[in-house]
């Protein structure tokens, strides 16, 4: 027995779609240009720090390709599983943005709310009757 409705797993597996693209662009550039980003946040650039970006890029990939054949094939089961995880995961990022031990930029600020938005986002397509 499903309590989610078949528009709310529509709005769902569109959320993860759009979830998915920014994910992956966010790779692309952490993997293209760490050090840029590493700037916007206004941390350090060391070498260190840049490969790390890489790796973390690299994690983004499997995550975009993850959300993305979850939005696209997954049953409702999968989806309803997916978004539940990526309330607490976008949360999580826009939290854990917000305590980054440099100051505050705009990217910094711009980064913690894409992540707040993407967490109300899922919460509200499950909430919405």
């Amino acid at each position: 027995m499903s309590f989610t409705s078949a528009l709310a797993i529509k709005r769902l597996r569109t959320i993860l779609r759009l979830g998915s693209t920014v994910f992956g662009a966010s790779a692309i550039f952490l993997l293209v240009n760490p050090k840029t980003f590493l700037e916007l946040l206004n941390l350090e650039t060391t070498d260190s720090l840049q490969w790390s970006m890489r790796m973390i890029a690299i994690t983004l990939i499997a995550l975009t390709g993850n959300m993305l054949s979850v939005a696209r094939f997954g049953s409702e089961t999968s989806v309803v599983f997916s978004a539940r995880v990526m309330v607490v995961s976008a949360a999580g990022l826009g939290a854990l943005t917000l305590l980054i031990p440099a100051e505050f930029g705009w990217f910094t600020i711009a980064y913690a709310a894409i992540g707040f938005l993407f967490s109300l986002a899922y919460l509200s397509a499950f909430l919405r009757k």
